[in-house]
Parts: C-alpha cells; structure tokens; sequence
C-alpha cells in the first residue's frame, strides 16, 4: 500500500478510530456522490426545454436519456478494480476531472447527437466517481462501527441528490438555459480537487497485476446488452429485440465467469461469494432495490398522473422520503451497536413492506401526504439495507479488493433498479390494460394502453372518463404493491438466517 498523506497504517494504535481529518475527507468524498445523485434527476426537469431546443428525434430522445445509466452500469466492476490497481485518490480525481469536461460538453452541446457523446462520457467518467469514493472510505475508517456510520452517510447522499435535483433544475431554469443544469458539477469538481490531495489518503494494490482487456470486454459485453434488454422490456414488453439482447448479455456472463476463474489475477474476484455475508448482502441490496425503483416508477406517476401535481411540486415532495432515508442511513449503524445485523436489516425490510402495503390501500382520491408517507417508509428501509448492505460487502472483502467489491454492489443496485422499473413497472401497465379493457372497453386505444396517454388526449374523452382511468391506474398501483410487499417480506426472512452473527 502507498500512502501519501500519512494516515496511520492499520496496525498503528491509531488506525482503530477516525479523528476530525478523516471525517472531513467523507465530506469531500460525500461530493461527487451527491453529484452523481443530481445528475440523474436534473435532465428529467430539463429535457422539454433541451428537447425544444436541439430537437432530437424519438430515437435520440430516448439515448439521451439512458445512454449515462448504460455507461456507468457497464464500466463499474472495470473502474473498481482499475482504482485497485492505479490508486483510488487517482482515479476518483481523474474521473472527477473528466466528469467536469464532459458536463461542458454536454451543456453546450448544439445538436442532439452531440448530447448523446458527452452524456455517454458522463456515464464513463461516473464510473469511476462511485467505486473510488466508497473503496476510499474503507481506507479511511478503520473501526467497523465508525466504517458502517461513514458508508450511511454516504449511502444516502446519493439519494438526497435525487430528491434535489428537480428543486436545483427548477431554479436554474427559472434563470438560466437548459445547459445551466449540467455546468452544475464545476464548483463540485472544483473543491473536490483542491481538497482530495490534503485530506483523502492514496491506496494502491502493489500485489496486483494488469488490468486484463479480455474480461474489461466480456463484463461490457454481459453488462451492457443486459441492461439494455431490462430497459426494452420496460418500455416495449418483451419482444425479439429485447429477448436477443438479454440472451447476448447472459452469454456474455458466462464466458466473463468462465475467463475470471483461470485468472490468477481476475478482474472479479469469483471467491468473495463464498463469503455468506456477501453473498447475502448482495441478494439484499438486488431484491431491494427492485423493490424501490418499481415503486418510485409508480408513485411519481400517481403524484403526476393522479394527482395532478407538476413534476416541480412532485419533486419536491420526495423530500420527506429522502429524509427518512437520511434517517434511516445514519442510525441503522448506530443500532447494530446493540443489536445483531441481521435483526436491524429484517427491521428495516419490515418498514419497508409496511409501506407497501400503505401503497396497496391508496385510492384514487388519496391525499399526497397518504401516498408519500408510504413512499417514506420504503424509503426509510432503502436507507438501512444501503447503509449496512454497502458496508458488509466492502467489509468481506480483502483491503486490496475493496475498490472491486464496492464497484460490485454498486452494480447490483443499479440492476435492481433497472429490473423493478422493468419488471414492477410492466406488471403494474398490463393489470392497467386488462382491467381497462374490461372497464372502458373500445372506448380509445390511448386511454386502454396507459394512464399517461389518457392524460395527452385528455381533451378528446367524454366527461368521466379519465377520472375512471385513475382510478384503473390506482388499482394497477395497488394489486403491484401488495405482490411487492410478499416478495420484501420474503427476503426480510434472509438476513436473519444469514446474518446471525452480526458483522
């Protein structure tokens, strides 16, 4: 290991708690994740305004906006290891300034193909941004419980950036051009390299070898197509074209398996899923998050669609929910000081199916408060399983393979959201369409497809019915949430099985 900025080495008496030093370096870590948060929600604000302007067709419309995910989902285990090996501090600072650069390119790109490059190189350099800070906080924070406590701050900053990203666009889209929303990471960036040098330690794997190219393109080529085929069968049902992408990525799984476990130096290390905290772990933060995404796909809609609230004002109301998360990211370390892990993190589940189930008994004449208060305790559970989930996958892993296992939970998260917003989300559009189709019969094609077309030819129904599509919405929500709810219920038997001995 190489260290720069002579912090205790880990058999130093003083390795065992963190002092005011290291917890400012989680401040300047909480940064780029913070970022990464807003840069998620402030193109949802500002796409009309970009749209209007650049003009971008259906097709590139739809790669503006998820090439970053495509990006920064395929390169993380890559990014990961590479920190391992080249130096975290180095590759978080070197991934900020490239983040920087392609921000400016993107908020002053003058057509749309341009947008979809630099939002390709956001997605790259991202990358590299959330691996580095959660491996470099591993260095950091010696004393588990100390460890556990930074990775819940962290964990909910991203989250929190999420939830201000409609209030920040809003605010600059009030003043300024659409761009303005991507010049945003420059002050981010700014203090992140003034301040990384003076407070954040450098750590590099000296026993590791070089990055191997082959497994680079074999993790892209299962990552890439796989999630590309998850998102397809989210807006498109499962057709050949989603079906040949998700078959291309399985095959490209089994050979990146295959290829890693002849490696003496692998770019995965296969072996950390022996480990049953792990491996659990990782199932958690999977199931979970699918959980979350489908019902953050569901409730934006309702506030929206339901509720009729613009997408400022809905925005603003995710606030409370990042707030429980907040809350729920913080103490959850705190109570496995007194109580095993496993009881804390089936608690948390617990929260969560409770919310679910408040989601499942919302009608349509619901007030906001009903719905995001349900919204606040899946959110409160998210804030925990993010929390200590995070931490026992960095902790089971050796110090030299923390960059590597962060990047791997990094990654199943992303997933799981993915595969909520793809599989949630489509159960909830084919109970709108069948019970609509029982309801309003041929009435219109747009108001049996979904809410949201029924919503754009609102001006053309008979009086009555788009209050009765709601209510179809409603039901659809509803029917989704209780099946989640025994499906988290489910996993919250998992940790108390697993994690019977704590950390």
């Amino acid at each position: 290991m190489t260290s720069y900025c002579e912090y205790p080495t880990p058999s130093s008496p003083l390795a065992s708690r963190a002092g005011p030093r290291q917890w400012a370096g989680l401040a300047v870590l909480a940064l780029p994740t913070l970022l990464l948060g807003l840069d998620v929600t402030l193109l949802y604000l500002a796409f009309p305004a970009l749209a209007a302007d650049l003009k971008p067709d259906s097709a590139q419309a739809l790669w503006i906006m998820d090439i970053y995910g495509f990006f920064i989902s395929g390169f993380l285990i890559t990014m990961g290891t590479l920190g391992d090996r080249i130096g975290r501090r180095k590759l978080l600072m070197l991934g900020a300034a490239g983040f920087a650069l392609a921000s400016l390119l993107a908020a002053f790109a003058s057509t749309a193909a341009q947008l979809i490059v630099a939002r390709a190189l956001l997605g790259f350099t991202g990358a590299a941004l959330m691996p580095s800070t959660l491996a470099l906080i591993s260095n950091l924070f010696r004393e588990p419980s100390q460890r556990a406590l930074a990775i819940g701050i962290w964990a909910t900053m991203f989250a929190l950036g999420m939830a201000a990203g409609p209030l920040v666009g809003g605010v600059l889209l009030d003043h300024f051009w659409w761009g303005s929303a991507f010049l945003v990471a420059l002050p981010v960036v700014a203090v992140l390299w003034l301040c990384a040098p003076w407070l954040l330690p450098e750590y590099r794997d000296e026993s590791s070898g070089r990055l191997d190219p082959g497994s680079v393109a074999l993790s892209l080529l299962a990552l890439l197509p796989l999630i590309y085929g998850v998102k397809h069968f989210a807006r498109h049902g499962l057709d050949w074209q989603g079906v040949i992408a998700l078959l291309i990525g399985a095959l490209g799984l089994l050979l990146f398996i295959k290829r890693q476990r002849r490696l003496a130096d692998p770019l995965l290390d296969l072996s950390l899923f022996r480990g049953r905290s792990f491996t659990a772990a990782l199932l958690i933060l999977l199931v979970g998050l699918m959980g979350v995404g489908g019902a953050m796909l569901l409730v934006t809609q309702y506030l929206q669609l339901v509720s009729g609230l613009s997408p400022r004002v809905a925005g603003a109301w995710m606030g409370p929910p990042a707030l429980a998360m907040l809350v729920a990211a913080i103490s959850a370390p705190l109570l496995t000081r007194r109580f095993p892990v496993g009881r804390v993190v089936t608690g948390a589940l617990l929260f969560s199916v409770l919310g679910y189930l408040m989601l499942a008994w919302v009608d349509a004449e619901a007030r906001t408060i009903q719905v995001v208060s349900g919204f606040a305790l899946i959110y409160l559970g998210l804030g925990a399983i993010a929390a200590l989930g995070t931490d026992l996958v960095v902790a089971a892993a050796p110090t030299g393979k923390a960059g590597s296992a962060a990047s791997l939970s990094e990654t199943v998260q992303e997933l799981g959201v993915a595969l909520g917003v793809a599989i949630l989300g489509s159960l909830s559009g084919s109970l709108y369409r069948i019970c609509a189709a029982e309801q309003l019969g041929a009435l219109s094609t747009a108001v049996n497809e979904s809410l949201w077309q029924a919503v754009s030819v609102a001006d053309q129904l008979p009086a009555g019915v788009l209050e009765q599509a709601r209510e179809i919405f409603t039901q659809s929500l509803n029917l989704t949430a209780l099946i989640t709810a025994v499906g988290i219920g489910l996993l919250a038997m998992v940790p108390v099985i697993t994690l019977r001995g704590g950390h």
